[in-house]
């Protein structure tokens, strides 16, 4: 990928550190072992994180697509991470939230880059349709060049009434691109969700895009101090490089922060959504999610059903092939 004014600072962000216990039922294979989602394979190819990694490459040359993982899944993201710069691997020493998820990896791209501008992307999402994605994800990142303190929210147009999702109802348009934030729903009922859907109601996919100068002040506002104690752990261990421990002494004493509620909630005013076509996106958060993803889909039942090999990621559409036969 070349080097221009707009993608000169463009940084991706991928957040593989879930643990996916909500899908806890289909991602453990028939010895016991479970697989975080994101290490696993909607219908027996790449795995969901190959998917995100190959998403970032279309914002941010491969220089500047940071992982965050956890350190005890390293025996599932050593080898999908096994090329990207070591500088790059960013690893937490336990699950303490999106909102900590975030601020880790941010803390350690702005000691690289202050001028960067980040796309914060969940590594568990499927997205039939990558085209659709990767323009909206374009176009979005370009528009950092002329919102310096704005975070903008890409909010997928759904495709169906779900109740188990957020939603994001947009307000007036800025007339450059993206809507003000009227409202955020979570989950609500089915009738209330075919109501937000009337007023122009978009998913919450949690990928975001803003200036990282701009994120961290988010982040000031809330917690100044787990900002300073991040921000001092990070120089520590670029200053020193201690194997981690400057980063694990401060885990030790984090509390366990949600970034949407904890972070995002009352910062309305400098929150922006942009509506992304539909794009066969999901979050694969539940078995019912799933299922209706693969019969939208329609996978042939000897692709959902072989076995790719001992060394084949674990492959879901085959797993819920035998919990059907099962049940």
């Amino acid at each position: 990928m070349s080097v221009t004014p707009l993608n000169a600072h463009a940084w991706a962000i991928v957040l593989a550190a879930g643990d996916g216990s909500r899908l806890r039922k289909l991602t453990t294979t028939p010895a016991g072992i479970a697989i975080p989602k994101q290490f696993c394979s909607l219908t027996g190819d790449r795995t969901l994180l190959e998917n995100t990694l190959h998403r970032a490459g279309s914002i941010a040359p491969r220089q500047r697509v940071c992982a965050v993982v956890a350190a005890h899944h390293r025996q599932w993201w050593q080898k999908p991470l096994w090329s990207a710069p070591e500088a790059n691997v960013i690893i937490q020493p336990s699950n303490l939230g999106t909102a900590n998820g975030i601020l880790l990896p941010l803390c350690y791209v702005l000691e690289r880059d202050p001028g960067a501008r980040v796309v914060i992307l969940p590594s568990d999402h499927f997205v039939r349709d990558e085209d659709v994605l990767a323009r909206s994800l374009r176009s979005t990142t370009a528009q950092l060049a002329f919102r310096r303190d704005e975070v903008l929210l890409l909010g997928i147009e759904p495709e169906a009434v779900d109740p188990d999702l957020g939603y994001i109802v947009p307000g007036a348009s800025d007339r450059r691109g993206a809507f003000e934030v009227a409202q955020f729903v979570e989950k609500p009922t089915p009738t209330l969700a075919r109501a937000l859907l009337e007023r122009g109601a978009v998913w919450n996919s949690f990928i975001l895009a803003a200036r990282a100068e701009a994120l961290m002040r988010l982040y000031e506002r809330r917690y100044p101090e787990i900002v300073l104690e991040m921000r001092t752990a990070v120089q520590r261990e670029l200053r020193t490089s201690s194997n981690g421990c400057a980063i694990g002494e401060l885990y030790q004493r984090l509390p366990e922060i949600d970034f949407s509620r904890h972070v995002l909630e009352g910062q309305e005013a400098v929150l922006r959504v942009v509506p992304v076509p539909q794009c066969g996106w999901s979050d694969l958060g539940t078995l019912q999610r799933v299922a209706s993803c693969l019969a939208r889909m329609q996978l042939p039942v000897d692709r959902a059903t072989s076995d790719a090999g001992r060394d084949a990621c674990l492959n879901l559409a085959a797993q819920h092939e035998r919990l059907q036969v099962a049940c």
